[in-house]
């Protein structure tokens, strides 16, 4: 039986001279799996709990007291104030006010009890079952430092979107508190391997309430969200090399788009989701093209002698970041969407891969090897490109800001187990998805649609 390299980007500096990936989608980390004849069944979804780390140096402080009938509503799902609680200590900038006592939206607290415990901001809420079966989730906020009440909502969803229910009242709380959108109601998409078997699978943005999108003997990498958060761009090995499909997340449809000669790899969507970036080695040496999202003829971008790979575009659209080793080692450069001439934008250390651009278009994220091969997560001001170090660990990978830039998720590992991280611009605050049962990499935020 033969074996495949599933290799996503310069997976070790002197993989690139000579040129001989299998996947020109670059990265040092590399899986080899056994190629088999028939996708099996695939295990139950992970489940995950979140470890956080850390300390803000501003923090808002916030009580989540407990919802009236939340722990009758669905035991098996969660309990939604812990819900709550979790999503915005994850955030880095909330820090929690013990609130151990149930409060209603109906009720009115006494305020200058709460302002005593150290709150700026009080929310409570109830959880009840309608005639229809649905859950009727209800929250109220109060801002304790004036006295007001700031409004609340009352959410109706079927049994199994009491989570997704829980995350927007976390996102309602978040934005009044803070003024910027919050991301906990979104989406990511990840890889997982348990053993030599891989899968694509759909969670909530803490990992929680995973749906397997594919499973595979045969590795799966680089998936894409499209900018409606409608499909998945990504790349499978069923066919026993690179090919890039397109899937719809809702109905599971799916359907090619490059399967040219050579490999094909590193999709990225651009903003309006019309066209997909990826590298394709079709015409020699691995290069960046251009094609319509429902397929057709590529136009090719970059025209170097070097590998080009792992294509971003720029919030705007008008510009695309890439890999390039074309000034002796991996290295991220920024060209004009139609491509032409290109321009270095690392320059901190010899070997600068994955780049991931925020929403504002202000901060890049990307993995540089240091001193002693460590693999570590920074991030580039692109205006006045001040690099920051955020984190300290040594096999970080795959960085994708949240829709509201305000965090990153990565992949990295942790006591002998690959996992999914998040952490926030200044590196302060980390959450880990711990998972059972399977090894967890290639993550990517999905947009605010949901």
């Amino acid at each position: 039986m033969p074996t495949i390299c599933a290799h996503r980007t310069l997976h070790c500096a002197d993989a690139l001279r000579p040129r001989t990936t299998t996947i020109s989608h670059l990265n040092r980390r590399h899986w080899c799996v056994g190629v088999a004849a028939s996708v099996g069944a695939w295990p139950a979804a992970a489940q995950f709990r979140v470890e956080i780390s850390g300390v803000g140096q501003t923090q808002i402080p916030v009580a989540v007291a407990r919802f009236r009938g939340e722990d009758d509503a669905s035991p098996s799902l969660g309990v939604v104030s812990a819900i709550v609680r979790a999503d915005l200590e994850r955030s880095g900038v909330i820090k929690l006010v013990a609130a151990p006592n149930v409060i209603e939206e109906t009720a009115q607290p006494v305020l200058t009890d709460w302002r005593g415990r150290g709150a700026d901001a009080l929310a409570g809420g109830s959880v009840s079952r309608l005639a229809d079966g649905r859950l009727d989730v209800r929250y109220k906020l109060w801002d304790v430092l004036k006295s007001q009440d700031l409004g609340g909502q009352s959410i109706a969803v079927p049994l199994a979107d009491m989570r997704l229910a829980a995350h927007r009242v976390a996102d309602a709380i978040y934005e009044k508190v803070t003024g910027d959108k919050g991301v906990f109601s979104t989406r990511i998409a990840y890889v997982t391997r348990a053993g030599n078997r891989y899968a694509l699978r759909i969670a909530d943005a803490d990992g929680e309430g995973g749906q397997v999108a594919l499973n595979s003997p045969d590795p799966i990498i680089s998936p894409a969200w499209s900018p409606n958060g409608r499909e998945l761009a990504y790349v499978s090995f069923e066919s026993q090399k690179a090919v890039v499909w397109i899937q719809d997340v809702s109905t599971g449809q799916r359907r090619k788009v490059a399967d040219f000669r050579g490999s094909n790899s590193a999709p990225a969507w651009s903003p309006d989701g019309g066209t997909l970036a990826m590298t394709l080695s079709r015409d020699g040496g691995s290069q960046i093209y251009a094609m319509p999202r429902e397929g057709g003829t590529p136009r090719r971008l970059t025209q170097s002698g070097a590998i080009d790979t792992e294509a971003a575009w720029s919030p705007d659209g008008q510009s695309i970041y890439f890999v390039s080793d074309r000034g002796g080692g991996p290295q991220v450069y920024r060209m004009g969407a139609s491509g032409g001439d290109a321009q270095r934008i690392s320059f901190n250390g010899g070997y600068n891969i994955s780049p991931a651009i925020s929403p504002d278009g202000k901060t890049l994220a990307y993995i540089s090897r240091g001193n002693g091969g460590a693999f570590r997560l920074h991030a580039l001001d692109v205006g006045s490109g001040t690099v920051t170090a955020l984190t300290d660990t040594n096999d970080d990978e795959s960085p994708s800001f949240a829709p509201n830039g305000k965090l990153v998720i990565y992949a990295s590992r942790s006591q002998g187990r690959d996992v999914l991280m998040t952490t926030t611009l200044d590196g302060r605050i980390k959450a880990k998805l711990l998972s059972t049962g399977a090894d967890v990499r290639e993550p990517v935020w999905g947009p605010f649609n949901r």
